[in-house]
């Protein structure tokens, strides 16, 4: 087959190459172009957004391996990888300009799902999204101290102006209230206060917006419910049996009020002693997994106890502690599943889309 019969063959290849953000095919949209044959060997660019960038290598995978498999005579696949800008549309009604809402969320206290939900969103950040950070947990804010944050936001332009770790916007109560003071708020009061953080906040245009729930099934989670559609929720529990049980309530609730879950981490799982290298199942280990495939959602990774990390989340340096590789890779393996788990649900959606009607 000649370097010409190739060409012509790769075209039709990539008009059947979904993109996982839009679910429309790359080669018409020109997502994938510049393409070239020499010899058998494929060139090409592919334009991926900063949505997309946490799995930007297996994307790349998934495109070689599909004009492979679905082009003769090709021998090899070059691919350079561009940044492609898609301006995040507004949600709902309040004005939000993102492209994918998360909540946080647990079952029960205890189980890490702050600390959590604020390295999913520096880690989310770290690998090439525009993140920001709300601290819906107004009864407990703890995401200001996690992050070694304080100061109170000033207002311009009739917007709160967040506070920004590094360069990821942050919003929590934790702000607005002194560190003694206790949040007594529920009903309208706490209605009007997610509001105003989601609607009022100087966002900018974001990938992902990480909310810090409040722990169980409370006022919150109804409130964002009907407020704007969310993407999604992550339920966090550790591997105890009462922490599963609560996480099988937690997820019962949000598919009652039609939130989809992304899927299941599994915190504290196990401890590896530094010296020794023993690890230990503290907790136990493996239910979380268990529980997500009982309830057929997606199991999202396992986060291990780490003590340098407790440390320094303890004296607010967890964006600081989140450079170290070793302490970030379990995040990091859990925000490629969320953004996988995430993509799979946008090209369903693409594919269930109505057809126009024609006048």
């Amino acid at each position: 087959m000649t370097d010409l019969d190739i060409h012509q063959q790769l075209k039709s290849a990539l008009e059947t190459f979904i993109d996982p953000e839009t679910g429309k095919a790359v080669g018409p949209s020109g997502q994938v172009g510049d393409c070239s044959v020499s010899g058998g060997v494929v060139s090409c660019r592919y334009s991926i957004s900063s949505m997309m960038k946490p799995i930007a290598d297996e994307l790349v995978d998934r495109l070689k391996g599909h004009i492979l498999a679905h082009v003769p005579g090709v021998q090899d696949v070059q691919v350079k990888v561009e940044s492609l800008y898609k301006p995040a549309p507004p949600i709902g009604q309040i004005g939000l300009r993102a492209k994918c809402v998360i909540a946080i969320a647990a079952g029960k206290g205890g189980v890490g799902k702050s600390s959590l939900a604020a390295s999913i969103a520096l880690t989310l950040e770290k690998l090439g999204s525009k993140v920001g950070l709300m601290d819906a947990d107004v009864y407990g804010p703890s995401i200001p101290h996690l992050l070694g944050l304080d100061g109170r936001p000033e207002i311009v332009d009739g917007k709160i102006q967040p506070i920004c770790s590094g360069t990821m916007p942050v919003m929590s109560m934790g702000f607005l209230v002194g560190k003694d003071q206790a949040v007594v708020w529920r009903g309208p009061m706490l209605h009007g206060s997610i509001t105003q953080f989601l609607r009022d906040t100087a966002w900018g245009e974001l990938d992902y917006l990480i909310i810090d729930m409040p722990p169980g099934t409370g006022d919150v989670a109804l409130t964002l419910s009907q407020i704007l559609p969310l993407t999604g929720t992550v339920i966090v529990c550790t591997p105890q049996e009462v922490a599963l049980l609560d996480a099988g309530k937690a997820i019962a609730m949000f598919e009652k009020t039609s939130v989809p879950v992304l899927g299941v981490v599994e915190n504290m799982s196990g401890f590896t002693d530094p010296e020794t290298g023993k690890t230990y199942e503290i907790f136990g280990k493996g239910g979380a997994r268990a529980k997500a495939e009982e309830l057929g959602v997606p199991f999202l990774g396992e986060v291990p106890i780490q003590i340098a990390l407790r440390r320094e989340s303890d004296e607010g340096r967890l964006a600081e502690a989140l450079k170290d590789p070793q302490l970030s890779k379990p995040f990091e393996n859990v925000c490629r599943g969320l953004v996988r788990s995430i993509s799979t649900r946008f090209a369903k959606q693409a594919q269930s889309a109505p057809l126009p009607l024609l006048q």
